[in-house]
C-alpha cells in the first residue's frame, strides 16, 4: 500500500478534534497521487460527509467544470481540504480543528510533491499564507516556504472557493478567468521569478 493510501487510511480513523463526532465519514483526499497541481478547499461539507469524497455537491461541479476550462478532469490533480471532517452546520474550520489536521495536510503536499498548490477560499490561503485578503491577492502566483526540510519553496495560486461563485454569480467569470492562467503559470512555473501573472 502506498504512503498515501496509508496516510488516508490514518485520516478516517481520526479523532484528534472535535469534527469527527457527529460525522458520517471522514474526507482525506481524492485524485492523482503524482498530480503536478493540488487543489485545497476549506471543509467538507453534507454532500462530502456522506460520499467520503471531496468537491462532490455544487460546488465540485462548478470545480469540475472550472477544471475543464484548462482540458483537465479530477484523475489529472489530487483535491483536498484543509481540515478532513464537516464543521457542524458548514460553520468554518477554528484554528484549533485546522491545527490538528497539520499533519495530514502537509503529509500530503510531501508525498504528493505538486508543482503548484492552488488554495480555493479564504480559509485555506490563511492556512499557508495569514494576514491576506483573497479580494487582492486571488489569481496571483507566489512562492512560500513550507517546511524547514524537504519540499521548500512551494509555488501557491489563490482563487475564490467555487462555492462563492454559487452565492455570488458576479464572482464566476473571476473564477473562470483566474483557472486560465494556471496552463502558463505551470508552464513557467521552473522561472517563476519571471512570471507575468497579468498575462
Amino acid at each position: 500500500m502506498s504512503n498515501l493510501l496509508l496516510l488516508e487510511e490514518q485520516i478516517r480513523k481520526c479523532t484528534a478534534c472535535r469534527l469527527f463526532k457527529g460525522t458520517n465519514k471522514a474526507v482525506p483526499g481524492e485524485g492523482n497521487s503524482e498530480a503536478d497541481i493540488m487543489f485545497i478547499g476549506e471543509a467538507p461539507g453534507k454532500a462530502e460527509d456522506l460520499s467520503g469524497i471531496p468537491f462532490v455537491g455544487a460546488a465540485g461541479k462548478f470545480l469540475a467544470q472550472l477544471l475543464e476550462v484548462i482540458n483537465l478532469n479530477r484523475e489529472d490533480v489530487y483535491i483536498t481540504n484543509i481540515v478532513k471532517h464537516r464543521p457542524p452546520d458548514n460553520r468554518d474550520p477554528q484554528n484549533d480543528e485546522i491545527e490538528a489536521c497539520k499533519f495530514y495536510l502537509d503529509s500530503q503536499i510531501k508525498i504528493i510533491n505538486p508543482k503548484l498548490i492552488v488554495t480555493l477560499g479564504r480559509h485555506a490561503m490563511n492556512r499557508f499564507m495569514p494576514g491576506l485578503k483573497i479580494s487582492e491577492v486571488h489569481g496571483k502566483a507566489r512562492p512560500v516556504r513550507l517546511f524547514e526540510s524537504g519540499v521548500t519553496d512551494k509555488v501557491f495560486f489563490p482563487l475564490y472557493h467555487p462555492a462563492s461563485a454559487l452565492y455570488n454569480p458576479g464572482l464566476r467569470g473571476t473564477l473562470i478567468d483566474d483557472m486560465k492562467k494556471i496552463p502558463l503559470l505551470l508552464k513557467n512555473i521552473d522561472n517563476f521569478n519571471n512570471f507575468d501573472d497579468s498575462q
